[in-house]
């Protein structure tokens, strides 16, 4: 049960001077009188006598089928809970659809507070529009178009770019035109306990609308239930299941301000009372499968967006990496290729799919907003991420990594490039904090003083006025933090599957040349005298297809990349030196909690970036 998996045991109360808890603030529910349900199905009412006593799609049939927490206050507030409710209860049906197979989907709410006009952007909405717009329109992954915090209404309107782009040096940025798509094809409503029941029971987790008080902020742990009667909607939520506990009934719910809040983001209400409205102004809706078939967007670019052919092609993609041969190794035991038979080795593996279930974590896109050159960051955080699930056996909740942190913190580097090794030690020395804690602007910070509030933050209102201003930001006093126990490299096809299988994927080195980068599918090759590392990726796993041996190897390009943001590449040679320089760290299992003291921390106000 949830509860079990609560890291956080309590959360300071900011100075009051910090966290001004005027609710009327968070007042960003806001009603649509616009919607039209569109109904196709009406769902089989099972008796609420008949429905398990406890349901929660955090752990249905000993799978976890909801993506990974999300925060809507960082890097600035912004009103946008109705667009995360929906991207969330809609990427999670999206899994449940697809029964938890790799890849997971995460939808943009960036998508809808720069294009959904209906509703205010960064100052509020409903997320009944947002699943009405999606059918009308599609919406793309966080890997087309990551969250700013500004929408329509602060400064970041819709575009070709908004919907899906690219980044490089010397190039700027440019619209993708064949991104990935997903759609709704059904929406409505859903209101009282039963019926809310049915539908999550029988589709999935649904949004609703739900009244804000003083005591719900601070909200640490436990079954929440309301004394003051407050009704007033104010902000959107999703429901993913419900439970009971010591006779008390409870929904558990997503929220969207971050995993250190409340029970790993989420928090328990008492159900069958409208508390806090909860059972009162709820939505839901069916995804359409895009994903069978890679429906991709057919959208035809202006003469603006299109940067010409010339320039796209005049620079291959960069990240200036060095060795984490460079970096002293910490290896306190055995390596996997001296206590396993090298000779047995299977002939495939596959961290996407072993044995049905997938255990990598969320793909990423180093290049967007704007270019970074962080792929030394993104392939270590990713693959410590994924041996996190492994060693967590993929349970509740999914562990997304912040690669900014380690930017912040210049953990081996920063945008200009950097050592992967770098990562792992300060894995092994600091641990490293949580995406929702930090999430990836793609910019190196004005001072790098891996100060409190450069590693985990939180932010209240005012929303930005425009992009660039300073929020109303302070370091956030309790977080988790994942730690490695040990870290080292390893090369050669035999020693790096002994590792791979044995421990999870690691990072590797590669020379990513303009024929990687035009890669598309398929098992990549291409002969290179001398192979010059200047990127890092991942290797999750390997395969054997007509009789040639590939590398599954983890991109931080975007899901319009290659398949689906991953490759293969032939083994043993012509390879751009994929065995050449890899390195891996071994994580705990359960995250340290970091406790600040908050006067430590000189200024309030979130960090300037260049």
């Amino acid at each position: 049960m949830i509860k079990n998996h609560i890291i956080l045991l309590g959360l300071l109360v900011l100075a009051s001077a910090t966290l001004d808890l005027d609710i009327s603030a968070y007042r960003m529910h806001k009603p649509s009188t616009t919607f039209t349900p569109h109904v196709e199905t009406e769902l089989k009412s099972i008796p609420l006598k008949d429905l398990p006593k406890d349901f929660w799609w955090g752990n249905a049939n000993e799978t976890n089928f909801l993506t990974v927490q999300r925060n809507q206050h960082i890097p600035i507030y912004c009103g946008s809970c109705w667009a995360f409710a929906s991207t969330s209860a809609l990427s999670d049906r999206i899994k449940i659809a697809r029964k938890a197979k790799w890849p997971d989907v995460n939808l943009s709410p960036q998508v809808l507070i720069s294009c959904e006009t209906d509703d205010d952007g960064c100052g509020g909405g409903d997320a009944k529009n947002a699943y009405e717009w999606i059918s009308k329109n599609n919406i793309t992954d966080e890997t087309c178009s990551p969250y700013q915090a500004y929408g329509h209404d602060n400064g970041v309107g819709c575009s070709s770019e908004i919907m899906c782009k690219n980044c490089m040096p010397n190039r700027g940025c440019w619209a993708q035109e064949k991104a990935k798509i997903y759609g709704v094809k059904e929406y409505g409503l859903v209101k009282g306990e039963e019926d809310m029941m049915n539908e999550i029971y029988q589709r999935g987790p649904i949004t609703c609308a739900i009244a804000v008080t003083a005591e719900l902020k601070n909200y640490t742990g436990g079954i929440f239930k309301d004394k003051t009667g407050r009704l007033d909607e104010d902000h959107d939520i999703s429901v993913t299941g419900w439970g009971e506990e010591n006779g008390v009934k409870y929904w558990i719910v997503r929220n969207s301000w971050g995993s250190y809040w409340g029970e790993n983001g989420t928090f328990r209400v008492i159900r069958g009372i409208n508390n806090l409205n909860i059972e009162g102004d709820c939505s839901w809706a069916v995804p359409t499968d895009t994903w069978t078939n890679d429906v991709r967007n057919t959208t035809k670019l202006s003469a603006e967006d299109k940067k010409p052919e010339t320039q796209l092609k005049s620079e291959k993609p960069t990240c200036r990496r060095e060795s984490p041969k460079l970096i002293p190794e910490h290896v306190t035991g055995p390596r996997p290729h001296e206590f396993l038979n090298l000779k047995e080795l299977p002939e495939n593996w596959d961290w996407r799919n072993v044995s049905g279930f997938n255990y990598v974590s969320w793909t990423k896109n180093q290049h967007i907003p704007t270019y970074c050159g962080s792929c030394w960051a993104q392939g270590t955080t990713s693959s410590i991420a994924d041996r996190i699930n492994i060693a967590r056996n993929r349970t509740w909740p999914d562990i997304a990594l912040s690669p900014q942190v380690i930017i912040n913190c210049q953990a081996g580097g920063s945008c200009n490039g950097g050592n992967p090794g770098g990562v792992y030690k300060y894995a092994k020395e600091h641990g490293i904090p949580e995406e929702s804690c930090q999430n990836y602007l793609a910019k190196n910070p004005e001072h790098f003083r891996c100060s409190d509030i450069q590693k985990c933050q939180d932010c209240t209102h005012p929303k930005g006025a425009k992009p660039g201003d300073k929020g109303n930001c302070w370091a956030t006093p309790r977080y988790p933090v994942w730690k490695v126990t040990q870290y080292g490299t390893v090369s050669g096809a035999d020693h790096m599957k002994a590792e791979i299988l044995a421990r999870g994927p690691i990072s590797c080195g590669i020379d990513a040349t303009l024929k990687l980068d035009a890669y598309t599918g398929g098992i990549f090759s291409e002969v290179k005298l001398l192979p010059a590392i200047n990127h890092e990726i991942a290797v999750v796993g390997w395969g054997k297809e007509n009789g040639i041996e590939y590398w599954i190897g983890r991109n931080s390009w975007g899901t319009y990349w290659g398949e689906g943001g991953f490759f293969r590449i032939q083994m043993h040679r012509n390879n751009l030196a994929i065995e050449k320089d890899c390195s891996w760290g071994v994580p705990e299992k359960d995250p340290h909690i970091v406790t600040i003291n908050q006067q430590v921390e000189e200024s309030n106000t979130i960090e300037v970036v260049a």
